[in-house]
């Protein structure tokens, strides 16, 4: 009978054996293959050689690139991709690189591109002049819209763009503070407000019916006041209310924001005022007033825009709260300039 070896099933004959075969083994779960230093190293430097390839791609100066960590970089070739995939090569973006320092210096804000999900896609250059951060520095706070705002108005910002993206070439406001640099928040007291106005913009050149981007210029308005309180009486309107916010008296300020007399006020709604896209805002700040029925208890604040007797809007921070025991709501507005 012939045995054949168990290790390379070759014959086997009489008072002999045979050795397995050296060399390399198979990994088992007891005895993986392990990732020596030099393995480890070829891996780095491959990856290096992809980052600097990938980075002198970028359409920025070379004195950026060589300031560019690997996150930075990462950052702006997803910017890059994004902007590709809604703007490929041969369409014409309305708005993008084309657009020269001189004339992005003489816009009251910097330019802002977002896909339909809220993803970053082009920041203008002259960011940095609003916010103390240029775009590169911008993008390591995230690749969305909601990684560089205020969590606070996070939800009012999704409402906006939700209600612009059902209906294209609808324009939408929303005001909220923008993430800053340090040296900008030390030299302010803090972040900047920014209102972003755009709408919605088929992009006809895509095969999805549905392809849009939001194109938004977004100004910055008057810091907003973190203790409720402006440095004179005339920068603001106060106002009281009954519970339902009709009004029971109003300061004589109101003339000069708004052009109201006092008395044309006293007796109607708040809500008779408010931009019709600002009255669920403005109804949640009223609930919760509600939920807390005790005197003094505050219910935050919030960027609303008003009616105007000259029938434009006026936009107002707007902070209430429950006084008279509990019976009567009072309102601080700062008007936004």
């Amino acid at each position: 009978m012939t045995i054949f070896c168990s290790h390379c099933h070759r014959p086997l004959q009489a008072e002999m054996s045979c050795q397995p075969r050296r060399g390399k083994q198979a990994p088992s779960a007891s005895k993986p293959f392990r990732s020596t230093k030099s393995a480890s190293k070829a891996r780095r430097d491959q990856i290096n050689v992809e980052l600097q390839a990938l980075r002198s791609l970028l359409p920025i100066s070379t004195q950026e690139k060589e300031r560019l960590s690997y996150l930075h970089t990462m950052a702006l070739v997803c910017l890059q991709l994004r902007g590709a995939q809604l703007f490929p090569p041969g369409t014409s973006p309305p708005v993008g690189p084309a657009l020269s320092t001189e004339l992005l210096s003489l816009l009251p804000g910097f330019l802002l591109v977002l896909s339909a999900n809220g993803k970053l896609v082009y920041i203008s250059e002259n960011v940095a002049q609003v916010l103390g951060l240029s775009m590169v520095e911008l993008l390591a706070q995230g690749d969305t819209i909601f990684d560089i705002l205020d969590g606070r108005a996070h939800e009012d910002a999704r409402r906006k763009l939700l209600l612009a993206q059902e209906e294209p070439g609808r324009e939408v406001t929303f005001v909220s503070e923008m993430r800053t640099s340090k040296a900008f928040r030390l030299q302010h007291g803090g972040n900047r407000a920014i209102a972003v106005h755009g709408r919605f913009t088929a992009l006809r050149w895509l095969a999805s019916p549905s392809a849009a981007a939001f194109l938004a210029l977004c100004t910055p308005v008057m810091r907003l006041s973190t203790d409720g309180n402006a440095s004179s009486q005339d920068d603001l309107i106060q106002s009281t209310h009954i519970l339902d916010m009709t009004f029971t008296d109003v300061t004589e300020s109101v003339t000069y924001h708004l052009g109201y007399r006092r008395e044309e006020l006293i007796g109607q709604s708040w809500y008779s005022l408010l931009h019709p896209e600002d009255t669920d805002l403005a109804a949640a700040q009223h609930r919760a007033m509600g939920e807390s029925p005790g005197a003094g208890a505050a219910a935050g604040t919030a960027v609303l825009r008003v009616l105007r007797r000259d029938r434009t809007w006026a936009w107002l921070h707007v902070s209430a709260r429950r006084e008279g025991g509990g019976h009567a709501i009072t309102c601080i507005s700062h008007c936004l300039r």
